[in-house]
């Protein structure tokens, strides 16, 4: 009976170990923004006027949706319980990008993309670097690359798209 009752006092000092872990704020940093790159991805499927841009959307759909499933499986084999949405700020982007339309959608959405990949790319070298889980870092290892190469095809699309209205 004691020891039934020391386990269950000592669950949520567990669960706040686990979430006050060094890697528990990259586990929801990352969550947030997988979460916000399929969301704004489907978005710009749906209203971009631009085929690469609807591409380029189809893309982060794809490859975040695989990522955030991997994410998802990992923090739960830890206990690591993670955001089921964006953050207010991703989730800011997405209100203001909702009701654009046209260029101006596409101008939104491309310079978002540029910024939200920098930012995860600052994300996952801090968690390569200095993070404590070898299973986050390990991670963090295996969607670099991934996520290097969204920045280098948004930034692709960004110089395309700024010689196309130059030329107008």
């Amino acid at each position: 009976m004691k020891t039934l009752l020391l386990c269950v006092m000592a669950m949520p000092l567990v669960a706040l170990a686990a979430s006050n872990s060094p890697d528990a704020s990259f586990y929801k940093k990352a969550a947030e923004a997988g979460i916000s790159e399929v969301d704004l991805g489907n978005l710009a499927e749906q209203k971009s006027p631009d085929q690469q841009v609807k591409d380029f959307g189809a893309m982060m759909v794809k490859d975040h949706s695989a990522a955030n499933e991997k994410l998802q499986a990992l923090a739960a084999s830890k206990g690591i319980s993670l955001p089921s949405k964006a953050s207010v700020a991703q989730m800011a982007t997405k209100a203001k990008l909702d009701v654009l339309s046209g260029e101006t959608f596409d101008k939104s959405y491309i310079k978002s993309q540029v910024k939200a990949h920098t930012e995860t790319i600052a994300l996952l070298n801090k968690e390569i670097n200095s993070g404590q889980d070898p299973d986050a870092k390990a991670f963090a290892q295996s969607v670099l690359p991934t996520v290097r190469s969204h920045l280098k095809a948004i930034r692709s699309i960004a110089a395309g798209a700024k010689a196309a209205s130059a030329s107008q």
